[in-house]
């Protein structure tokens, strides 16, 4: 099969006639869709155009030969699949290429008649849960969906905090964290930083999930179930930008979730020509000595003349950082506990990383205040709860 070179986020497989029509509604409707369909049947017939013309809204190209080695063969290569195969055929054969739940990709199976759109694969992580909903909707199909946590409306541990950017800083208590959900247990929700409009469902937070916002608040709650006789907490979701000891953990429950959200921006400043890896250092030297996770890090903020500094851009480029740049009339308008006349006669501004940090934090605090290490200054900010959708200010870097 000749893949495409720049394939879209999903395929669409079809076999029958009945199935091609069906494929030809969805990518119409869903967008983002290569379709391959069984070239005994003309598309034209369902709605379409030329054979391996590529649509307006969608690429379509008929095969000849065995659908196994065309599914096989392309599996990978595409982030979900919809097929209008039966299911029966379909997981035999997908079966010899299946890798894990962290990269296969979504499968959905839709039947000839466009009643149901099932997901098969990959539910949470590869998100075929949600494909299904949308390919039902577009179809007027019942969307069907058999993982608990979906079915009970409840959190779906693996992905809390996904669609923010959180990551997991260890998963080796998702499953049985995952079952304490959706068995009903206890669940503590501490959260310490990141954005608070993660539960999204239309339905209220389950009883048996109990939310903190502070470590004192969670400490309460749990003295308060051993007060009343109750169980423990089954598990803990930990939502933060600080390193805790398993010590510390095993306080809570038994098994612990650790989410990473993107909570921490860098005030940066340095002088001229100063090496990447010396910036580097400093950065993960005092985040580790001041408790607070590399992986927690949303942005780097610096001064508008620094928006080009090799070592600095470098650093954020590896690490996926955004650069944001002030200019010096927006960094005096923040409050600072350092300000520097020196630094004032050289960049015009009182200061670079305190100021930085705080003015794309959207806050007039500071996490860390200014540390001075050879050729940097460093200064870290939390992002207030009105910037934890994931944004930061930018200013007149890139």
């Amino acid at each position: 099969m000749p893949w495409p070179d720049h394939p879209q986020p999903y395929a669409a497989v079809a076999i029958t006639k009945h199935g091609v029509e069906l494929a030809w509604r969805t990518a119409e409707g869903l967008g983002g869709v290569d379709v391959y369909y069984s070239e005994k049947f003309d598309l034209r017939a369902a709605g379409g155009a030329q054979e391996g013309e590529t649509f307006s809204s969608f690429r379509a190209t008929p095969f000849s030969g065995s659908v196994r080695e065309l599914l096989q063969d392309g599996f990978h290569r595409y982030e979900g699949w919809i097929l209008f195969i039966s299911l029966g055929a379909v997981v035999r054969m997908i079966a010899p290429v299946l890798r894990d739940k962290k990269t296969d990709p979504a499968v959905v199976v839709v039947d000839d008649a466009g009643r149901f759109a099932i997901s098969v694969l990959s539910g949470h992580l590869g998100g075929a849960n949600r494909l299904a909903e949308r390919v039902a909707e577009v179809l007027g199909a019942q969307p069907v969906i058999t993982t608990a946590s979906d079915v009970g409306r409840t959190i779906a541990v693996d992905l809390l905090g996904r669609s923010f950017g959180w990551t997991l800083a260890d998963d080796r208590h998702v499953t049985p964290a995952s079952a304490a959900v959706v068995n009903e247990e206890p669940v503590l929700v501490l959260q310490e930083a990141g954005e608070r409009g993660w539960w999204t469902r239309p339905t209220p937070l389950p009883p048996t999930i109990h939310r903190c916002d502070s470590l004192e608040e969670a400490r309460g709650a749990v003295a308060e179930r051993a007060r009343q006789g109750l169980p423990g907490f089954g598990a803990l979701l930990l939502i933060t930008d600080r390193i805790w000891s398993e010590e510390e953990l095993r306080q809570f429950a038994p098994y612990w979730v650790v989410y990473r959200p993107k909570s921490l921006i860098l005030g940066i400043g340095c002088n001229r020509g100063t090496p990447r890896a010396e910036i580097e250092e400093v950065v993960e030297g005092t985040l580790r000595a001041k408790g607070l996770a590399v992986d927690s890090v949303a942005a780097v903020a610096t001064i508008d003349r620094k928006k080009d500094e090799t070592g600095l851009v470098a650093l954020c480029r590896d690490r996926g950082w955004p650069l944001i740049a002030y200019t010096p009339v927006e960094l005096n308008e923040m409050p600072m506990r350092h300000p520097s006349e020196m630094v004032y006669r050289y960049t015009g501004a009182y200061g670079v990383s305190e100021p930085a940090a705080m003015r794309a934090a959207g806050t007039d605090r500071l996490l860390v205040d200014k540390i001075v290490s050879g050729n940097v200054t460093l200064s870290v900010a939390r992002k207030c709860p009105d910037l934890q959708n994931g944004a930061v200010e930018r200013g007149a870097g890139p």
